[in-house]
């Protein structure tokens, strides 16, 4: 059986840090479908998943070395 790697959620703050998106910024690629959508967990509480938003950043990172080269 393939070891699954843990899941982890962050909060924007952390999403803000890691992506350095402005928070409207974030939502309009979430609305536009070009991030991964936040997870509600309850009333008033979203949260993303770790996993997702650092293979947003990746595929930035590997669009960015492409066209560079």
């Amino acid at each position: 059986m393939a070891t699954q790697e843990p899941r982890r959620f962050i909060r924007i703050k952390e999403v803000l840090s890691i992506t350095s998106l402005s928070q409207s910024e974030l939502y309009r690629r979430i609305k536009a479908g070009t991030f991964p959508a936040q997870v509600k967990l309850a009333p008033g509480h979203v949260v993303w998943v770790q996993s997702e938003v650092d293979t947003w950043v990746a595929e930035r990172i590997a669009e960015a070395r492409a066209e560079a080269a």
